[in-house]
């Protein structure tokens, strides 16, 4: 009898047993057998361990994803139109990309640039940027200020999220206001906003959907109905954005 019959042998009768079948049952010596049987072939065909994992992985990203799009479905609105968010690019582009990051997120601010790529080359396309402050109280002081900026001075928030994001350096509410004050909005001003208009609606908002999206970190995308997690890079952003033109999803 060769291993991958012995394997298949076993494995038939420990579901067999396994099933709600009174009819039949193992001794212990049957089982210990079985259990050899197992163990040697699994020793001399260690691959197996390897496939094994690959597959349970696929198959965990695979109901991650279907978690996601049913999120994504029953909060489009939410993730794509929030009142708390701004868009660069396009206003009406084809493509909407939504991003959700945090100041302090050291993937996020390498990933600054895929973005800019993106915008610079691609016209038609319109970047959500979704603040998602999780990396301790200069994250959230450092939304607070942004919150405050984006009130004040929308016109003004791409540039102030890139020298925030782009710069050395760890994020809090002193470098934001100076981000802030180098581009025409007094500390005062930001101060008095942030005391008549907290926005902790918006960081509920996105901590909520974070949940419901099964975000763990940041950056974090949503693209078509699918979530993208981590920093791919612009080509891998823009070969999706190519497969939502062409089949209407990230992944055709």
């Amino acid at each position: 009898m060769t291993f991958k019959t012995k394997l298949a042998t076993a494995i038939a009768l420990a579901i067999t047993v396994a099933a709600p079948l009174p009819a039949l049952a193992l001794d212990d010596a049957q089982k210990k057998e079985i259990g050899a049987y197992i163990k040697e072939y699994l020793v001399e065909n260690p691959e197996i361990l390897i496939e094994v994992q690959e597959a349970l992985q696929k198959k965990q990203e695979e109901q991650q994803q279907a978690k996601a799009q049913s999120a994504i479905t029953d909060n489009e609105k939410t993730i794509f139109t929030s009142p708390y968010d701004i868009a660069l690019g396009n206003p009406k582009g084809d493509v909407t990309i939504v991003e959700f990051f945090d100041y302090n997120c050291g993937y996020c601010k390498r990933a600054l640039s895929d973005m800019d790529e993106i915008l610079k080359d691609d016209k038609n396309v319109r970047f959500v940027l979704k603040e998602l402050p999780i990396l301790g109280p200069d994250s959230l002081a450092a939304h607070k200020v942004s919150a405050a900026f984006r009130d004040l001075a929308p016109e003004k928030y791409g540039e102030f999220h890139r020298a925030l994001l782009g710069a050395e350096g760890r994020a809090t509410e002193e470098s934001a206001i100076a981000v802030a004050s180098g581009l025409g909005v007094s500390e005062a001003d930001i101060r008095k906003t942030m005391t008549e208009k907290p926005h902790d609606d918006a960081v509920r908002e996105a901590y909520s959907l974070a949940n419901d999206l099964g975000i763990t970190g940041t950056p974090s995308y949503v693209l078509g109905q699918e979530m993208v997690f981590g920093a791919v890079g612009a080509d891998d952003l823009r070969e999706k954005i190519a497969n939502v033109r062409s089949c209407g999803k990230a992944t055709c």
